[in-house]
């Protein structure tokens, strides 16, 4: 896995911003390089709001977006159009304003489906697999890029401290019983996410700061689920000034303005 990289910006705002303008560039150098790319979607305040960065700037007009998958990294267990889905705040932000394929965006399916939180979560696994190809040695793809928001206890997508999803093998997984309201979710697991190419932890506040200290210590996965999260080539760590106040002296940052 890689070593963190670790990006400080002033304050969330400008840091929705500038995530905003490295997705695009990522993406348009990876479709540039092999005529399509993937991106992990996550919720979240700046997750949303780097959505609506990118539906802002005339830059987004460089990505091909038929030619992009979106996944996510994962979903509440609500109806579809439920205003608590990440898939409906990244609809409104984005996907309703950029000319994707309906049939490359992956949305993970809620109990209006007709499936159990597991159904769906076998159901994603499949979708995964159908995408991956034989270079990605896998059950899921190679993602370009996976956005991950992180809580102040240090949980990414749906893998809180603790819960028994942090174990799990399987590419996707139902949880149940999340600390955060709704208690049932679906969720990528450790192996999906350290399956990316690159991993971008996304996080802005005071109140993260020290799941992000100890996010880039040396801290068990179990425990502090950010921890584990690293992509096979990039990692990093989009931060804001507040969010970043607590990481232990030594550690190397690229402060931006």
């Amino acid at each position: 896995m890689s070593v963190p990289t670790i990006v400080v910006h002033r304050d969330a705002d400008i840091l929705a911003k500038a995530v905003a303008a490295r997705i695009i560039t990522r993406l348009v150098d990876a479709q540039s390089a092999k005529g399509s790319a993937s991106l992990v979607l996550t919720g979240g305040t700046v997750g949303i709001a780097t959505l609506a960065a990118i539906a802002a700037t005339p830059a987004r007009d460089a990505v091909d977006w038929p030619h992009l998958d979106i996944w996510w990294g994962d979903e509440r267990f609500l109806p579809d159009g439920d205003p608590e889905r990440n898939e409906t705040g990244a609809r409104r932000a984005l996907l309703d304003h950029v000319d994707v394929d309906p049939e490359r965006v992956h949305v993970m399916l809620g109990p209006d489906s007709g499936l159990t939180a597991e159904e769906s979560a076998d159901a994603y696994a499949t979708e995964l697999r159908k995408a991956a190809r034989p270079e990605d040695h896998g059950p899921a793809p190679s993602f370009d890029v996976t956005l991950l928001g992180m809580g102040p206890d240090a949980h990414v997508a749906s893998l809180f401290p603790g819960m028994p999803a942090l174990y799990d093998t399987r590419p996707v997984v139902a949880v149940h019983g999340s600390p955060k309201p709704p208690p049932t979710r679906i969720s990528l697991t450790m192996p999906t996410i350290r399956a990316s190419r690159e991993v971008w932890v996304v996080a802005a506040g005071a109140e993260k700061a020290g799941a992000v200290r100890l996010a880039l210590s040396d801290s068990g996965t179990m425990q502090v689920p950010a921890a584990g999260a690293r992509g096979r080539s990039r990692t990093l760590f989009l931060l804001d000034r507040a969010a970043a106040a607590k990481i232990p002296p030594g550690l190397g940052r690229i402060a931006s303005p």
